[in-house]
């Protein structure tokens, strides 16, 4: 909603500066999008009239102009095509300081030129450069342009929510300024115009749920051509209208002071009663626009008895539209429903100052004032006799106006700020309710113009607006806090954020609405949980695993030549719920999980290290890490959906399935384009949140004893049993047990493989003896002999 600064201050004038009045109405929920200048900042241009044109002796395309300025008369030399005697447009004197250049006394050709007269390019009102901008012929000479043609004003454009329609008019912005401020509010005395004609034109209301009110009056003898007062058209055209003709002004300017659309149709066209119905089968209109639309079944429209004249509270037909030719007219002001105008516009491909304002809600009660206003204008500016105005009402389908009870002390609590009841009253009072007390409550009437004024949280919120945002204090919280326990064997997710964080992960953040491909790719799930209103179509289910969105984030930074990609996420997956045997039962399990992605080379480029793909080892080796325990993960080899059949694993945690890790299968890696394939793992959060509690162990300083055992088993045979095996076996004096090689090749069976261990023995109270090492060892090889079958190589 644009308007000039001057039309409103001319209904409400508060004393404040232009800055202030537009911090005042953004803070009032009408945001003001944009201020700016109506013209350019120049000087020393006044109103000048033309005396006499001349031919330039030495140019045939200018002209030697004799300019009276008010105080004198100047000799100009001009270009201008359009320049003529007696005309009268700006003269910048000697002096004057428009856009870009200043005006000084000159020869032009060997003539003597004391000024510039000027097109409206060069005062910078319009790209206009055709000719001297034309004033009117009773411009007062000698006048300051900038004061007759009001161009110190100030645009101000409202970025208005859909609930504010009452704002659509600079009647209603005035009413909240009005409020705002407390300043008196002078809107136009609207009184009936006296008919000097008994003609009508009967009005039927054959939809009433979509037109309740239907108000018209018959004009006669109006001067169609009658041109547009100035201050009209300047109102008009500063609000983003242009002007059209006096009638279709007159509309206009209604529509944006008062906030009703209004419709002219020449009354010649019509034919019998006007009709508000639905259209029939296959009934086709053509618009003013020059478009011709077939209305759905739901699309009111106008009619006579004969043909369709248009599109209810969206816009008129080509056909019965007035023309300069027009001598009697017939004038509309309705009131249709929001539901019955909202959308059909935009089905149609095109929007309307009408729709728009009719779609989120015009006043019900303001059809007859408004065209009392527009007869008044429509006689001053073109004449005409009126008719009596015809009012047909289905006063059962007009929007219902119930009373809406506000609690004084519920406004208290919502707003933190204890406002007196005389105060409350004097709020809601301002902006048009009906307000009546009862006890310490107040029944408060909506005005027909607020649609958004149902409950009383929508009062609540009026009032804060009044009241100030900036008025409502903001005290720091007292409250009694409550050290929560913080038990060491726990750590929270931001600790496994800053842990991934410290291996050289990135953390990101993804949808959890993801492309059912994914779900079916990365998880084998064939019947995800679908959304019942995506968002977008590739978003239209809910994830069971994190994969997808990783591979996803990895994607895009191949596409962008990014070789070494290491990220994680922490979120939320979704299936449905089951009991412990797995068979469904109602609702959904929503737990959080830890997935990370490593692609590319398992360190940053540098000559001191050959490169190399990260591998499932490496990423395995970060779990291990990262969990932070001594010997309850295990991993255990396993198939799944997104990863390679040879290179993935299953994570156990004290023996439960907690998530998997491996290399992402080369079928989604050429499918999604990702180069080589890289390296993923997933598993539950609330095993990340175990920590192991800190124990003392005192350190030896007794040297330690190192052995080295290379066994022999079969090829099929798993480290992680053996290795867990001689662990529970091994005697107090063995401090660690780690595997450091495997062989497989020359020297060996068919079918087997050499594992080689690095056993590490030590006292903390003395130094081992040969036997007691040779005595362990040897339980070690016994163990893994007859429980794996393992014998010592060579």
């Amino acid at each position: 909603m644009q308007f000039p600064e001057s039309w409103l201050r001319a209904l409400v004038n508060p004393p404040l500066s232009t800055g202030e009045l537009c911090h005042l109405l953004t803070m009032a929920g009408l945001e003001v999008e944009e201020q700016r200048a109506v013209a350019s900042d120049f000087s020393g241009v006044v109103v000048a009239r033309v005396l006499s044109v001349e031919k330039h002796p030495d140019a045939d395309k200018l002209k030697l102009c004799k300019v009276d300025v008010g105080n004198g008369v100047l000799q100009i030399v001009c270009g201008a095509p359009n320049v003529a005697p007696n005309m009268i447009a700006p003269c910048a004197l000697v002096g004057a300081k428009l856009p870009g250049i200043e005006i000084k006394k000159a020869k032009v050709r060997g003539v003597e030129s004391f000024g510039m007269m000027c097109s409206a390019r060069e005062l910078g009102l319009s790209e206009d450069h055709g000719g001297l901008l034309a004033l009117p012929e009773d411009a007062p000479i000698g006048t300051d342009i900038r004061q007759y043609l009001n161009l110190d004003d100030t645009l101000i454009t409202l970025k208005l929510t859909p609930n504010r329609a009452d704002c659509l008019s600079l009647t209603g912005i005035a009413r909240e300024v009005a409020a705002l401020t407390g300043a008196p509010l002078t809107l136009p005395v609207i009184a009936p115009v006296t008919k000097t004609i008994d003609d009508t034109r009967a009005v039927v209301l054959d939809a009433p749920d979509a037109c309740p009110r239907y108000c018209g009056r018959i004009v006669r003898g109006v001067k169609a051509n009658a041109p547009t007062p100035e201050w009209m058209k300047q109102r008009i055209e500063r609000c983003g209208i242009r002007s059209i003709s006096a009638l279709v002004d007159v509309t206009n300017y209604i529509m944006l002071e008062l906030g009703q659309p209004l419709h002219a149709f020449d009354d010649a066209r019509l034919s019998g009663a006007i009709h508000v119905r639905y259209p029939k089968a296959g009934e086709q209109l053509r618009l003013l626009n020059e478009q011709t639309v077939t209305p759905g079944a739901d699309t009111a429209l106008i009619t006579d008895e004969q043909k369709p004249l248009a599109l209810a509270g969206i816009m008129g037909g080509e056909h019965s539209g007035i023309a300069d030719t027009t001598t009697d007219l017939f004038l509309e002001s309705a009131f249709f429903t929001p539901t019955a105008i909202a959308g059909k516009a935009r089905a149609l491909g095109f929007s309307s100052d009408a729709s728009h304002r009719y779609e989120r809600g015009v006043d019900f009660e303001l059809q007859r004032n408004a065209i009392e206003r527009a007869t008044q204008l429509i006689v001053d500016i073109c004449g005409g006799q009126p008719g009596p105005v015809l009012e047909a009402v289905a006063a059962a389908h007009l929007p219902p106006r119930p009373p809406v009870r506000l609690r004084r002390a519920r406004a208290a609590k919502v707003l933190g700020v204890p406002l007196t009841a005389e105060r409350i009253g004097k709020l809601l009072a301002g902006l048009g309710a009906k307000v009546q007390r009862q006890g310490d409550d107040f029944m408060v009437t909506p005005p027909s113009y607020r649609f958004d004024m149902e409950i009383e949280e929508d009062l609540i919120e009026e009032i804060a607006r009044l009241h100030g945002y900036d008025n409502i204090p903001a005290p720091p919280p007292q409250a009694q806090l409550a050290m929560l326990p913080l038990p060491e064997n726990r750590r929270g997710p931001m600790a496994v954020r800053h842990l991934l964080a410290e291996r050289g992960y990135f953390e990101v953040v993804t949808f959890s609405f993801v492309d059912a491909a994914w779900e079916a790719d990365f998880a084998g799930n064939a019947n995800p949980i679908l959304l019942a209103n995506p968002i977008a179509s590739q978003m239209g289910v809910m994830r069971t695993t994190l994969i997808g969105g990783l591979v996803d984030v990895l994607s895009a930074n191949r596409k962008r030549q990014t070789e070494r990609v290491r990220i994680f996420e922490i979120g939320r997956v979704f299936s449905r719920a089951a009991d412990d045997a797995g068979q469904p039962v109602a609702g959904f399990r929503q737990p959080l999980r830890v997935g990370g992605l490593w692609a590319g080379s398992a360190l940053p480029e540098q000559w001191g290290v050959p490169t190399r793909q990260a591998d499932f080892f490496d990423i395995k080796g970060d779990l291990e890490a990262l969990l932070g325990v001594a010997r309850p993960l295990t991993f255990a080899k396993a198939a799944h959906p997104a990863l390679h059949p040879g290179r993935s694993a299953q994570v156990l945690f004290d023996g439960q399935l907690i998530g998997f890790v491996g290399e992402l299968h080369p079928q989604w890696a050429q499918k999604y384009e990702l180069g080589t394939a890289p390296v993923v793992f997933e598993v539950e959060l609330e095993a990340w949140l175990a920590a192991m509690l800190p124990a003392y162990r005192e350190v030896s300083r007794f040297p330690a004893v190192t052995r080295d055992l290379a066994l022999v088993v079969a090829r099929e045979q798993a480290v992680e049993p053996l290795l867990k095996a001689l662990y529970a076996s091994a005697p107090a004096i063995v401090s660690d047990i780690r595997l450091f090689d495997l062989y497989q090749g020359k020297g060996l069976e068919q079918g087997q493989k050499s594992l080689a261990f690095r056993i590490v023995m030590q006292h903390t109270e003395r130094t081992l003896e040969d036997a007691e090492v040779e005595a362990g060892v040897f339980d070690l090889i016994e163990v893994a002999r007859k429980g794996f079958g393992a014998i010592l190589r060579g």
